[in-house]
């Protein structure tokens, strides 16, 4: 990673009983895209206002270029923070909603360096044919432009991104997203992206931040969470269909299901018990040691999903769309043992996620 331009160092936060952040350390590169993904609560927005200097933490740092500003007001950090609401003056025009940050007490900006800087933010959010507008008469995806560009006419050192494209509908969200990244590397300046969707984790970060009740669970490239998460928590934060987890035992060099069925291969070691993480597309459809009954079929466009009881439990396959398989078959399920992660048991989740379902 480039030098970093942000650093948290054992950040913590409380509201009364409820624990936002627990000691939470992470470092953004000045170039990177940093994606924090986690379900509400996770404390994903209480960060973001902790490195825009909305929030004091209780304890820990931030610094930025190398420079401690945990106690510094928000105008000397030179940040921009970008909410999921739009947060525009409806009866504003676009040109005058970009403009106003431009015009903050103690900037005084040239008239021309303002529209300049209003115009090629337009321009590259493809909004210019918009500029004279009322902001209530724009769209969805429109009036989120126009948010962004608000936060680029500033060119602040950091971007801080909470959840900006959860009130868009799946088309623009997928459009937009793309946009964000060649946005970003457009300006080469740091941006913290935080969301609950997988996809724009995935398909925007550079690194992936997982955080859970306040607490980073992981760090990696988007690759290494998905292939190599450090428990089914993290597991089940990537993917969909979500990761399968069998619980299995050591027995005669295999790793087998509570009523026996071998799952893959087993090295020596210390643990007996463990769980088998299994993505849907790591499990092919023959070749197995036992057989499995196709329950449901999803049609996905360039693939089905089927949902097979299985060695006492069910499990998802992901197939290729060509195979042509129907409720009721029977299929002989085979873990790709190179890709299967393990866990302790110690790792479970929570009984609901597993009990049902026979893991």
């Amino acid at each position: 990673m480039a030098e970093p331009f942000l650093v948290l160092k054992g950040i913590s936060k409380r509201y009364g009983k409820i624990q936002a952040l627990a000691d939470v350390n992470l470092q953004v590169g000045s170039d990177e895209l940093l994606v924090v993904l986690g379900p509400t609560g996770a404390g994903k927005t209480t960060l973001l206002r902790t490195v825009a200097g909305l929030e004091m933490p209780d304890s820990g740092s931030v610094e930025m270029q190398g420079q401690d500003v945990t106690v510094r007001p928000p105008a000397e950090r030179d940040v921009a923070l970008v909410f999921q609401n739009f947060s525009l003056y409806p009866r504003w025009t676009v040109r005058r909603n970009m403009e106003f940050p431009l015009r903050a007490p103690g900037r005084n900006l040239p008239e021309e360096e303002i529209r300049k800087r209003v115009e090629w933010a337009a321009g590259v959010l493809k909004i210019t044919e918009h500029l004279d507008r009322e902001s209530v008469r724009l769209s969805g995806g429109q009036m989120q432009r126009v948010a962004i560009g608000r936060a680029i006419v500033r060119r602040p050192k950091i971007f801080l991104l909470d959840e900006p494209l959860t009130n868009l509908d799946a088309k623009l969200r997928e459009a937009l997203r793309v946009e964000l990244v060649h946005l970003r590397r457009e300006l080469k300046t740091p941006m913290v992206f935080v969301t609950h969707d997988q996809a724009e984790a995935l398909s925007m970060g550079d690194r992936i931040v997982v955080l859970s009740e306040g607490k980073v669970l992981q760090s990696g490239t988007p690759e290494e969470i998905y292939r190599n998460p450090v428990s089914p928590v993290v597991a089940r934060q990537l993917g969909q269909p979500a990761i399968n987890l069998i619980n299995v035992r050591r027995e005669q060099g295999s790793w087998v299901t509570e009523n026996g069925v071998p799952v893959m291969p087993a090295a020596e070691g210390r643990e007996s018990e463990m769980i088998v993480g299994a993505r849907p597309e790591d499990i092919e459809t023959s070749g197995g040691a036992a057989p499995g009954t196709v329950k449901v079929v999803e049609d996905m466009g360039p693939t089905r999903t089927l949902l097979v009881h299985w060695a006492g439990t069910e499990v998802h396959i992901v197939t290729p769309k060509g195979q042509a398989v129907k409720p009721g078959d029977e299929i002989r399920p085979k873990v790709n043992a190179q890709r299967a992660v393990l866990w302790p048991r110690s790792m479970a989740l929570p009984g609901h996620y597993l009990t049902k379902r026979g893991f």
